[in-house]
């Protein structure tokens, strides 16, 4: 068979998207890969084609437990032989599993990185031959990557120890090319053909939202999306327990995960989520890597993660299936120092010396400061996110929270030289502040904690302000700590000047930033994301509900069966026959010959009823 036939037959596409069919014909070569593909875009496609080609089994080395049981169940879904090897097996499976294995049976096997020191995975790697080896999520075998996993140097060791060298083949969704040399140099990809097919989300909606109350702003996000999938992100476990529960008072059914909950908890609410029992998730990051629920329509980040891949990632979980959805971010100053705070008192690696962990320290520092810019900046977020990765786009997407909001350009140049001579006013009597101090003394503030500096009568800068909110002035300094104009750090994060605060006072250059337009206001963030107008909303309705019944049934999820994409595109051809069934995307032969004979039937009910 060809790598196309084996689209069609078993995944049930008609065409390779961007970058998998370079990426498979490489691997069918014979050469090392490594693909660099955001969220959504295939990159199971790319190992999982081949498999099923080479001569041999694929292992496929993935971090969670929870992404093996989706990568698997769809994969048996679709016909495909596949198995994973992992602590949550008891003893039999795990020898039934092991038959299969040694018999040929299965093509494709996952394995934890941790499994692969075990005698019994090593001998399956001596004794069966093995095709490709493949690694997913493999930024997670770099140091200088958000998600280091000890772990993922296993990977090394197991290679090592194989009779001979498989096809190595290397996935991520994130990677700055820092990451991406590390990636090859780590694991010893022998000159890979090397992919980033870009990392635009364009279904993806983008928004920062700078609330005063969060809460209130978090439930009425979710009312809007009342009945749709999606994932609040907590930065703490205290947060998340705190959101989870004002939800379910506030009548929304939502479920709570995080790694201080038992084991049992946190598997009966992922499955909850995944089975569409509940429709909201609130987590921290340890809801992570691996979610594969494809219906997703909005993730919502209560706190502001620390990195932008962190983001990226986690926000890339909407819109899985190529729907449109929304990716909110509430942001409040607070965030910023939380990170910092978890950035401070983060359990540090043995592995690493103290110059290692020194520099991975600043490289966290230096991420959670260009996350802040992200939120705070009045210019294009898609754009940011995709510079930040190594792509130059146009200023302007036209589907973001920026691009949305009239702004205006104003003149900021007196009151920059207002805010960077209040510093070094300060600096003079040794006094080094932070944000939220640096802006009372700019508006005079006459709290008691800054009566003994007697600012009043001695500091030229008190109260040069005081006719501008407290709002505008921490966007003009966000806006100043952007441009490099002044610097933010310390144990206790307070503003310092630089070259270029010397020469912002000394030969004043004009600054102007954006600033929303005071006269028109931005309309709150509203949803776009409905069904495409060539789509029966009816007849996709009617589907959705066979989906779900079928999944009760057979008790699995439901975008297994078919994502909520298939079902549009069902309810757009409406087909009435099999060969019509097969042309819609992501039906294939196995799908067909399994679920064909009742979804035909609903679509024939409902043109005989219109």
């Amino acid at each position: 068979m060809t790598p196309e036939q084996i689209l069609q037959q078993y995944f049930g596409y008609d065409s390779f998207r961007k970058g998998q069919d370079e990426l498979i014909r490489a691997i069918l070569s014979g050469q090392d890969v490594l693909g660099i593909m955001p969220t959504g875009a295939g990159k199971s496609i790319c190992y999982q084609v081949p498999a099923m080609l080479l001569e041999g089994m694929t292992i496929v080395i993935s971090p969670l437990i929870s992404l093996m049981h989706d990568q698997v169940r769809a994969l048996l879904e679709n016909g495909i032989p596949a198995a994973y090897l992992n602590s949550s097996l008891d003893e039999e499976t795990y020898r039934r599993t092991l038959a299969k294995v040694y018999s040929g049976e299965v093509r494709i096997l996952y394995a934890a990185p941790e499994r692969l020191e075990t005698e019994s995975f090593l001998r399956i790697a001596q004794d069966v031959r093995i095709a490709m080896v493949t690694v997913d999520e493999a930024h997670c075998v770099s140091q200088w990557g958000q998600d280091f996993r000890p772990s993922y140097m296993k990977i090394i060791e197991f290679l090592k120890r194989l009779p001979y060298r498989p096809i190595l083949s290397a996935f991520t969704a994130t990677a700055t090319q820092e990451v991406a040399e590390d990636i090859v140099r780590i694991l010893g990809l022998d000159h890979p053909y090397t992919l980033t097919t870009g990392f635009d989300r364009e279904n993806l909606y983008f928004g920062v939202m700078q609330p005063r109350d969060k809460f209130a702003t978090l439930l009425q996000l979710l009312r809007e999306h009342e009945g749709e999938a999606g994932i609040v992100y907590c930065l703490t476990r205290k947060s998340v327990e705190a959101v989870t529960e004002s939800l379910n008072e506030n009548g929304i059914d939502a479920r709570r995960y995080h790694a201080g909950l038992s084991d049992e908890e946190r598997s009966r609410n992922q499955e909850d989520f995944l089975y569409d029992r509940v429709p909201v998730i609130v987590a921290t990051n340890a809801f992570g890597m691996g979610i594969d629920k494809s219906n997703v329509s909005f993730v919502i980040h209560y706190n502001m993660p620390k990195n932008l891949e962190s983001y990226y990632q986690e926000a890339g979980r909407a819109g899985r299936d190529g729907s449109r959805a929304e990716c909110i971010l509430l942001y409040g100053p607070g965030d910023v120092r939380t990170n910092q705070f978890m950035i401070d008192h983060s359990s540090d690696n043995d592995q690493l010396d103290e110059e290692t962990r020194i520099r991975l320290r600043e490289k966290e520092q230096e991420r959670l400061k260009l996350m802040t810019f992200y939120c705070t900046r009045h210019e294009c977020l898609r754009s940011y996110m995709l510079r930040y990765f190594g792509e130059n786009t146009p200023n302007y997407c036209g589907n973001c929270s920026s691009c949305r909001t009239n702004y205006e350009k104003r003149d900021i140049s007196v009151d920059a030289l207002k805010i960077v001579s209040c510093i070094y006013r300060l600096h003079q009597r040794n006094l080094h502040f932070g944000t939220k101090a640096v802006i009372d003394v700019l508006r005079g503030s006459k709290a008691e904690k800054y009566e003994k500096f007697k600012f009043a009568d001695t500091l030229s800068t008190y109260g040069i302000m005081q006719d501008v909110s407290e709002k505008q002035c921490r966007e003009m300094i966000d806006y100043l700590l952007a441009e490099n104009w002044i610097t933010k750090g310390g144990e206790y994060s307070t503003l310092n000047l630089n070259r270029r605060s010397a020469q912002l006072l000394k030969e004043r250059p004009a600054l102007s930033m954006n600033v929303v337009k005071d006269e028109k206001p931005a309309p709150p963030s509203r949803r776009e994301n409905g069904l495409p107008a060539d789509v029966d909303e009816g007849l996709f309705a009617k589907l959705k509900a066979e989906r779900a019944a079928i999944s009760k049934r057979e008790g699995v999820p439901a975008y297994i069966i078919f994502t909520d994409a298939a079902l549009q595109d069902m309810a757009r051809k409406k087909p009435v026959s099999d060969m019509a069934f097969l042309a819609v995307s992501g039906v294939g032969r196995v799908k067909l010959d399994k679920y064909g004979p009742r979804f035909l039937k609903v679509i024939q009910d409902y043109l005989a009823e219109k």
